[in-house]
């Protein structure tokens, strides 16, 4: 069997390889490139801290929010999900 694509006749053979080879050349480009080794070392907590300040209304606000998070991971100790 074939297909008519732009006026010739494609095999069906030939569009079954074409997906293939399209879907992983996709799934390779998707995964290569750089990796940032500068933040893989570091836990996902520090990073998370690192990237999300507390932009506070003022010092009070600012040393709640802090104290309140040390207690959160105070009460979770070293559970990991």
């Amino acid at each position: 069997m074939s297909y008519v694509i732009f006026g010739r006749a494609i095999k069906t053979e030939y569009l079954t390889l074409g997906t293939l080879f399209a879907t992983g050349g996709a799934v390779f480009a998707s995964l290569g490139g750089k990796k940032d080794s500068a933040s893989s070392g570091k836990p996902l907590a520090e990073r998370v801290k690192e990237a999300v300040p507390i932009s506070a209304g003022s010092s009070e606000e600012e040393q709640f929010i802090s104290n309140f998070i040390a207690e959160a991971e105070k009460e979770r100790g070293g559970a990991h999900h």
